[in-house]
């Protein structure tokens, strides 16, 4: 059994290949960003998507089989209609298919949302291995560098008004939870954007 990871030890990779998403596999990263930049052409799609000013929403279970492409069939459909909805899916499929090739992963949930205001307003950890989130439009999630703030009673404390990182309009990350094995206890603190911008939000999440 390996011993609980030290403060120190707990860190973040970022980088401009996809490439470093691998690093989450290194003990004690508990985060790893790949910072692209979209083409324009999925950024005209999610503004679009957005301006509809509806609560769009898609969720389904993926089972992935190594030998048949992610099929997803009308993917958010109320947006089948906007310019580059063909670009938007194919970009998800990709990741779809990124993120069970990284873990060995053969069913995933998948969740698409526009939302407007914080979803989870409060720092916290998440109680799943690991978790993918990437935002089309809009302010990307919120992190903290371990140290930042206490762990103990999180939902409780303060959020600190300096050291607030955050993710990317574009950005491809992945965070461990607490349920990734070695990882108790160093789950990323993160939240939802302090913002009323409305964003489009994907997350994937590794069910088998």
């Amino acid at each position: 059994m390996k011993p609980a990871l030290r403060p120190v030890d707990i860190r973040q990779s970022l980088g401009h290949s996809a490439q470093v998403l691998t690093d989450i596999f290194q003990d004690g990263v508990n985060l790893a960003v790949w910072q692209r930049r979209l083409p324009a052409q999925l950024e005209d799609f999610a503004t679009l998507a957005v301006s509809l000013g509806q609560p769009l929403a898609d969720q389904r279970v993926i089972e992935v089989s190594e030998h048949e492409p992610v099929l997803l069939p009308d993917l958010l459909r109320e947006t089948a209609d906007l310019h580059g909805y063909e670009s938007f899916v194919a970009d998800v499929r990709w990741l779809v298919s990124a993120y069970t090739c990284l873990l060995g992963a053969r069913r995933v949930g998948l969740r698409l949302r526009v939302l407007q205001g914080a979803m989870c307003p409060r720092f916290h950890v998440d109680n799943v291995p690991v978790r993918l989130l990437t935002t089309y439009v809009g302010p990307g999630s919120e992190w903290l560098d371990e140290g930042a703030i206490e762990r103990a009673g999180l939902h409780l404390a303060a959020a600190p008004v300096d050291n607030i990182r955050s993710l990317q309009t574009g950005d491809v990350a992945v965070l461990k939870g607490e349920k990734w094995q070695g990882n108790e206890g160093a789950g990323l603190v993160h939240r939802s954007p302090a913002s009323q911008d409305r964003r489009l939000l994907l997350s994937l999440d590794w069910l088998a």
